[in-house]
């Protein structure tokens, strides 16, 4: 019998990505992709007949972490994998809280999406190397988390914190300038200013940072 696939990921590329390398397997069949949370416990209404559950921890609407918490309530018997480019310990953390049964980067190749798939229903737990010791790291100093937290606060203006939800938006520089009434010199100066305080490169890191660290 075959398992049944879902994938909750807002990006269109690494979704049709995942579904390609699940593809190559036999054993497998797609059900239905969402773009956030609150669009796949909508699809799990009309059809909760899902084996395992591909997992995005960023998503606009509702996050992959607080999608897991409501889908293991309402059908514990789903495997959920998250399949995320987060390997910070406290988006593990807050994931393994949830009920996930399983924590991936998104780099990992098709014949390992195979085997965490099939080691999830066979009640295991698959977890990328890197992602296994630091939940290691964890169970071993539970209080880590709350430590770098405080050290790590990143202090945003609320100039920059408006600067950076347009960026998050896909607007260039000219658009944001243009909707807050400012010069795109000075939206510039502020964009260098976020990436110092974020120590961060570039616009997708910048965004994804002020997420996990709930900045924005």
């Amino acid at each position: 019998m075959k398992l049944k696939i879902a994938i909750a990921e807002d990006n269109h590329f690494l979704a049709k990505a995942v579904i390609e390398k699940l593809s190559f397997f036999d054993d497998f069949v797609f059900k239905f992709k969402a773009a956030n949370g609150a669009e796949l416990i909508g699809k799990l209404e009309a059809n909760h007949n899902i084996d395992v559950i591909l997992m995005d921890i960023q998503m606009p609407e509702m996050d992959g972490i607080k999608a897991t918490e409501i889908i293991k309530e309402k059908h514990p018997q789903i495997k959920i994998i998250m399949l995320t480019v987060f390997d910070d310990e406290e988006n593990i953390f807050r994931a393994i809280q949830a009920g996930a049964d399983g924590y991936l980067l998104k780099e990992i190749n098709a014949e390992n999406i195979h085997k965490s798939i099939l080691e999830v229903v066979n009640d295991g737990a698959p977890m990328s190397p890197s992602i296994a010791l630091k939940a290691l790291k964890l169970l071993r100093n539970p209080l880590t988390i709350a430590e770098d937290e405080s050290i790590e606060k990143v202090k945003l203006t609320k100039r920059e914190t408006d600067v950076l939800l347009q960026l998050s938006k896909g607007l260039n520089y000219n658009e944001i300038a243009e909707n807050l009434f400012i010069s795109s010199g000075t939206i510039r100066k502020h964009v260098e200013n976020i990436y110092r305080k974020l120590q961060v490169h570039n616009k997708m890191e910048a965004v994804q940072k002020a997420k996990s660290q709930k900045l924005i």
